[in-house]
């Protein structure tokens, strides 16, 4: 399926691009004893971690619905989206750790023209690696590569504050690296706490968004031969929805027109992206 293996090229991409990026700021990070540089080093090895969670998030996900899963593996994307969170929460504790000891105990930090070349490096390959993985995230509506087109965004914006703490360092002010160290921590934690509520949300079988509701419902008042509409409800499916809800009609129908009138209004919104599976019951009015 063509949502998956984009899925998967994202992943790799995102994982070969977060190992060049890794490797050469461990390198300046301790050369400079940096403390903003070595929190971008240890961000990049938690985005090793995501890159790899989404690769086998989505090799779960793509299995196709069996005896002992009956509506699929698609929740996979969110619970290994969780797992991306936590880490990502983690290492923002870590960083932060550090950064505060640094700006409270002093720091050795040295400045070097290389830490201009890995910022630059770093925010040209972010924000390629971004408008790749957003660019895809919204065309399938998927959560896990979301997740991380947000980091590469995210890093961006952290990367350009260890550049302007690295000129900073020019004109004898070290501090703001440890400064940009908190704050980068900081940003981090915040990243990785609005995906773990939003995966929470999605394993904890939150409803269907409104406007999703309303397009299902839209449908079903096309159809003039149902009086009401009730008891409606809807499980996440992965990204995406099954919904059952309860339509009446005529009374004076017989038993194969009215179930007629709900297998059109199922082929109708199952039409739907957002739609896994529709099941209605008909009662007569």
């Amino acid at each position: 399926m063509e949502r998956f293996e984009k899925t998967k090229k994202v992943s790799i991409v995102g994982l070969a691009g977060n190992i060049f990026l890794l490797i050469i700021k461990s390198i300046v990070g301790a050369i400079t004893n940096s403390q903003a540089m070595m929190a971008d080093a240890v961000n990049s090895a938690g985005d090793i971690f995501s890159s790899t969670m989404t690769f086998i998030g989505n090799k779960i996900a793509e299995k196709p619905k069996d005896d002992d899963h009956n509506l699929g593996h698609g929740k996979a994307e969110y619970l290994f989206s969780m797992f991306i969170s936590i880490s990502i929460i983690v290492v923002s504790i870590k960083l932060l750790i550090n950064s505060t000891q640094s700006l409270i105990f002093g720091s050795t930090y040295i400045f070097s023209w290389w830490l201009v070349v890995v910022c630059l490096t770093t925010i040209l390959t972010k924000v390629l690696m971004y408008v790749y993985a957003h660019k895809i995230a919204k065309q399938h509506k998927n959560l896990l590569i979301e997740a991380n087109a947000q980091d590469h965004k995210n890093d961006c914006i952290l990367t350009t504050l260890n550049l302007i703490a690295a000129f900073a360092s020019l004109k004898g002010m070290n501090w703001v690296d440890g400064i940009v160290g908190i704050g980068i921590s900081a940003w981090i934690a915040v990243a990785g706490i609005k995906i773990f509520i939003e995966s929470y949300n999605v394993l904890m079988d939150t409803s269907i968004d409104d406007s999703y509701k309303q397009k299902v419902i839209d449908i079903v008042n096309t159809f003039e031969a149902v009086k009401k509409i009730e008891h409606f409800n809807s499980t996440p499916v992965g990204y995406r929805y099954q919904i059952s809800f309860t339509i009446y009609v005529d009374g004076n129908l017989s038993t194969f027109e009215s179930h007629e009138i709900a297998n059109k209004i199922e082929k109708e919104i199952d039409k739907l992206e957002e739609i896994y599976l529709t099941v209605i019951h008909v009662n007569p009015i």
